[in-house]
């Protein structure tokens, strides 16, 4: 902060992070109401987590970029272990609307289907498992991001950008 003196007059000035100004939502009824609501409040849980998941993707990106394959899958497996024993508890304790959150976010910054993400950096087996387990919970990994699919969701998600 910086203090700028003239004469009898003192200012402060200090620099602050962007805001973002939107207009008021309007909705249907007051479920669709609470329903925002609720995604906003879930978004705000999730989202350092899909902060810290697009930078681990862009670093993987930039790092891959001209090794080995071998190589590239050992600094793959180090990453994600080093995420795995950073964030393993409290990303247990997620529920499935957080997790579908989760993925809705990274997914529209990346511009990329979760499934392909996986099956990228762990292999086509897990991509499989992982589309398996999401399935069992009513998320599918194939379908990806699309805009108008969920209007609430997508209100959510502007609020929330993760560009950086």
């Amino acid at each position: 902060m910086m203090v700028v003196t003239d004469q009898q007059d003192t200012l402060l000035m200090a620099n602050l992070a962007d805001v973002q100004v939107t207009a008021s939502r309007s909705f249907e009824n007051s479920d669709a109401y609470r329903r925002y609501l609720k995604y906003r409040r879930y978004a705000a849980v999730v989202y350092p987590y899909a902060v810290e998941a697009v930078r681990a993707w862009r670093d993987i990106e930039t790092q891959t970029e001209g090794m080995k394959r071998r190589k590239a899958k050992k600094y793959i497996r180090q990453k994600k272990n080093d995420m795995k024993n950073a964030h393993k508890d409290a990303l247990m304790n997620l529920s499935r609307t957080h997790g579908h959150i989760l993925i809705k976010m990274v997914e529209r910054e990346l511009d990329i289907v979760m499934y392909d993400l996986i099956k990228d950096t762990r292999g086509g087996f897990n991509a499989f498992t992982w589309n398996l387990m999401g399935n069992l919970y009513g998320i599918s990994l194939k379908e990806g991001y699309r805009v108008g699919e969920d209007p609430i969701l997508d209100m959510v998600l502007e609020d929330f950008d993760i560009s950086w």
